[in-house]
C-alpha cells in the first residue's frame, strides 16, 4: 500500500499543470505553435501578418486569425438566407 501511495504522489509532482489558453481579442493575427510530443499552443500578439510570419520562419508554427477578434466575422446584412 505504502508503494502505492509514493508511487501516486510521484506522478502527481511529475504531471505539469494544463495552461488555458487564452485569445487576446485585443490582436487580429494568432500564432499556432507546435511543441514535441504533439501539444500545441496559441499565441494572440501580432497585429499584423507579416509580424506573424516573422515569428514563425524556422518553427513548427502558422498563423491564423483570431476567431475572437472583433472584426474577425463579417456583419451580416440583416437580409434572409433561402
Amino acid at each position: 500500500m505504502l508503494r502505492w501511495i509514493i508511487l501516486g504522489s510521484a506522478v502527481i509532482l511529475v504531471v505539469t499543470s494544463a495552461k488555458a489558453q487564452m485569445y487576446d481579442p485585443r490582436y487580429p493575427v494568432c500564432l499556432q505553435v507546435w511543441q514535441w510530443g504533439g501539444s500545441y499552443y496559441f499565441d494572440c500578439s501580432y497585429t499584423t501578418w507579416d509580424q506573424c510570419r516573422a515569428n514563425a520562419v524556422g518553427r513548427a508554427a502558422m498563423c491564423l486569425v483570431n476567431p475572437y477578434w472583433p472584426r474577425a466575422h463579417p456583419r451580416s446584412s440583416g437580409g434572409r438566407f433561402y
